[in-house]
């Protein structure tokens, strides 16, 4: 299955998880992170509404240098008791991280804003992440690979890290970054992109 982009689209985003879900359904893009602090006051524990304006706030700075495009910006976080677990800045912060997940519920929220030619879309999505009981030699064999230091929460779970989990509840791409379904589906709908006819 693959797509064809009706206008020029932007991934204002570095990641390269990100850079590959979108890729991988043959729709054509630039990439452009936004570089804006990803930063804001989180209101009420609204962690739905934080991501989306996140979102907003990434496709808005690439929007103001890319006026004949269609920007598509995504922030994720892992939230757990009412806090947000940020990329870890150590490893000792990453082994803290997954030592505090072990054997509970955590969510991922990601807020996607899809910006430009007239149009502004704005949506969330959560999925709640179960991990295993977790023993201190896994954790600090996982933690020593380096995979956990680039990712919300110090974990990923397109990698290693899916030894770490028990199930999941909502979707899967979500957690690695991107809920494509759902993007697709208001591309679709706005005319943005349409399914590349079959030879």
């Amino acid at each position: 299955m693959e797509f064809i982009a009706k206008s020029p689209i932007i991934l204002a985003s570095g990641s390269p998880r990100r850079q590959e879900l979108l890729g991988s359904l043959g729709i054509q893009f630039d990439t452009m992170p936004s570089d804006v602090e990803e930063v804001m006051e989180l209101v009420d524990q609204d962690f739905a509404d934080y991501v989306q304006k996140l979102a907003v706030k990434k496709a808005t700075a690439v929007a103001e240098r890319q006026l004949d495009a269609v920007i598509i910006a995504a922030d994720t976080i892992v939230v757990f008791g009412g806090e947000v677990y940020p990329k870890p800045s150590t490893k000792e912060q990453a082994e803290s991280f997954l030592r505090t997940f072990s054997g509970k519920t955590h969510s991922v929220f990601t807020g996607i804003s899809i910006l430009g030619n007239g149009l502004s879309k704005v949506f969330s999505a959560e999925t709640k992440v179960t991990f295993k009981e977790l023993d201190d030699p896994l954790i600090k064999s996982y933690v020593n690979s380096g995979d956990p230091m680039d990712k919300a929460g110090g974990y990923g779970i397109q990698t290693a890290g899916a030894l770490l989990v028990e199930k999941i509840e909502g979707d899967y791409l979500n957690v690695v970054g991107l809920p494509l379904s759902k993007l697709v589906e208001i591309l679709r709908e706005e005319g943005i992109v349409q399914l590349k006819e079959a030879e």
